[in-house]
This record gives C-alpha cells, structure tokens and sequence, in this order.
C-alpha cells in the first residue's frame, strides 16, 4: 500500500513551467505504476499522463505531449511531471495515483494555474 502526496504546484504565467512531484509512502512503491490526472473547474478528471514501475513505458495525453515529461526515481519514492509551455487550459488541480492494475490510491492533488 502507499499514499501518494503532491507538491509543487502554483501559478505560472502562460508559456512558463512548473515540476509536480509525487512523493509515495510505502516499500513497495518500486512496484507500482503511476499516473498524474488533472481535473479542471467544471470539468471531469483527466488522464495526463503515466510511467511503469520501471520507468518504461511512458503514456501522454495528446494534450499534453511534447510539453510534459513524467518520469519517477525509485531510490526516493517519488514520480515527477515536468511541465513546460503552459497554456491557460493547463488550469486544473493535478492528482497523482498508484496502482498495479488500476490506479489503488490517490493523493489529494496540488493545484496548478496558468494566467494568460
């Protein structure tokens, strides 16, 4: 079992960047696959992207890809989302999640706003 917490998140102006971390309690984090979700106002939850309990494979949401990067160090419990060329509709309070089939535990989320 293992309890995701973000960090990381804030205000940023449109074009800038911003790095989530997820940090997951627990010894058997290295096993988990972890994904980052977003949901904006009024609005439901969407996938963002993902990372195997490896590292490879990565998933990206075609809304995000080529702008954010997932990636995880195992020696420290924590996955990452670097997210650069923010744009408004990025807005949304970023969730992290684990899981081995499917996504088991969730945190409870940073948020993330992008002025124009």
């Amino acid at each position: 079992q293992v309890q995701p917490v973000e960090s990381g998140g804030g205000l940023v102006p449109a074009g800038g960047s911003l790095k989530l971390s997820c940090a997951a309690s627990g010894r058997t984090f290295s096993s988990y696959s972890m994904g980052w979700f977003r949901q904006a106002p009024g609005k439901e939850r969407e996938f963002v992207a993902a990372i195997s309990w490896n590292g490879v494979p990565t998933y990206y949401a075609n809304s995000v890809k080529g702008r954010f990067t997932i990636s995880r160090n195992n020696s420290k419990n924590t996955v990452y989302l670097q997210m650069n060329s923010l744009k408004p509709e990025d807005t949304a309070v970023y969730t992290c999640a684990a899981g081995l089939r499917t996504y088991d535990y969730w945190g409870q989320g940073t948020q993330v706003t992008v002025s124009s």
